[in-house]
């Protein structure tokens, strides 16, 4: 990853933060996406700084803003004079029965999990294509398997495990495609996931018995920008075995 340049959306915090801290450690320049969470980005973009001096900038966009997509590329490209790496990490996530569900939730959780890596990926099409780089795209198991009373969310997943495959396509052979489907890493930090019994009982799913961190997302994107010159149009499940035991 030494002298390369990844674009990581919502990377200020959580697993996104991983993935940052990861990609740094391998030797890449980073522009970190973000949005609400500008104390943490600063934080981690000192951090990381001070490890590597000029090597994190920090771009500030609404996703759901379909004009602030392109600028967005411009900005990391203009920053640091190339691209090589795209990883669509941002997502909003929580609860939509079927019964509840509304056209403002289906505008924000398909506009963050699926309309802004596709147009995040067409404007950065014409870089990656000449650093013959990559798109990492954070899915979910649920995109396969629905999660109760998640409609909406699992519907945005699901077609950006679609996106991911079609982009290989689209993008060979120049430019690879992959994507990461987590498990149980980081409860939410809203809604009923605070009770301890349904943690529970997630766990007691997942074929390892145990929930994963934010470093194995991160240390799976490495591998798939870095170390996979030969693998595109797959999505990894990273669940500890959860989605073949359910």
């Amino acid at each position: 990853m030494q002298g390369k340049v990844i674009l990581v959306t919502g990377g200020a915090k959580r697993v996104g933060a991983a993935i940052c801290r990861r990609l740094h450690a391998a030797g890449a320049h980073l522009a970190i996406h973000y949005h609400t969470s500008q104390a943490q980005a600063q934080a981690l973009q000192t951090e990381l700084n001070a490890l590597r001096a000029d090597s994190v900038a920090l771009f500030s966009a609404d996703l759901l803003d379909l004009q602030a997509l392109p600028l967005l590329v411009t900005q990391s490209i203009d920053r640091f004079g190339r691209l090589d790496g795209l990883v669509n990490n941002a997502s909003s996530f929580y609860a939509t029965p079927l019964v509840d569900a509304t056209e403002q939730d289906w505008h924000d959780l398909l506009g963050t999990n699926l309309k802004a890596p596709l147009f995040l990926a067409q404007a950065a099409a014409t870089e990656l294509r000449r650093t013959q780089g990559s798109i990492v795209n954070i899915v979910d198991i649920h995109a396969e398997r629905p999660m109760k009373n998640h409609l909406v969310y699992s519907v945005a997943k699901a077609g950006l495990r679609a996106l991911t495959l079609g982009l290989a396509q689209e993008l060979a052979p120049e430019v690879r495609v992959n994507g990461v489907s987590p498990g149980a890493i980081l409860w939410p930090e809203h809604g009923d996931w605070q009770d301890t019994e349904k943690r529970t009982a997630i766990v007691a799913q997942t074929l390892l018995q145990r929930v994963g961190t934010p470093d194995d997302i991160a240390k799976t994107v490495l591998f798939l920008l870095q170390d996979a010159p030969y693998i595109t149009g797959q999505v990894i499940a990273v669940d500890g075995g959860k989605s073949i035991n359910t």
